[in-house]
């Protein structure tokens, strides 16, 4: 008999991206874009946040102000997001307000609903990113 064979070790890593790391993500970026448009904090909002990755969705409840997150299809949502899961990955590290409204100018995520709260949330974006431009300019002259 010859020696035991080492039983074999999988080069595979484990998911990174199970529900608790996605809900600390969506959490994440809900602060930061908030942070950056304060307008929208008092936003009373149910929206439901479609991930899609490999073969698999991930489906997010997501209520505003908080957020309150949940694992969950939000039958009741005025608004829905929808993107890659790779690519949310990317956003929620460190995404600024202008790479949101890149990412939905140019077709990496979607949003689909009520077209008023989707107009708001766009206008309201468009001033303060305006703002932050004119921000901007004075302080390069100074």
């Amino acid at each position: 008999m010859g020696v035991p064979a080492e039983p074999k070790r999988s080069t595979r890593l484990p998911p990174v991206s199970s529900a608790t790391d996605a809900k600390s993500q969506i959490e994440s970026a809900i602060a930061r874009f908030m942070q950056e448009v304060p307008a929208l904090k008092p936003l009373k909002l149910v929206f439901g946040l479609e991930l899609r990755g490999r073969g698999d969705v991930q489906q997010f409840r997501v209520e505003l102000p908080g957020p309150k997150i949940t694992k969950d299809s939000a039958p009741e949502a005025k608004v829905r997001i929808e993107m890659a899961r790779a690519f949310f990955n990317e956003m929620a590290k460190d995404a600024k307000l202008a790479d949101w409204q890149d990412a939905f100018r140019y077709g990496q995520a979607k949003a689909t609903g009520v077209p008023q709260i989707l107009q708001l949330v766009a206008h309201v974006a468009e001033l303060q990113e305006e703002r932050n431009r004119l921000r901007r300019a004075k302080h390069a002259k100074q």
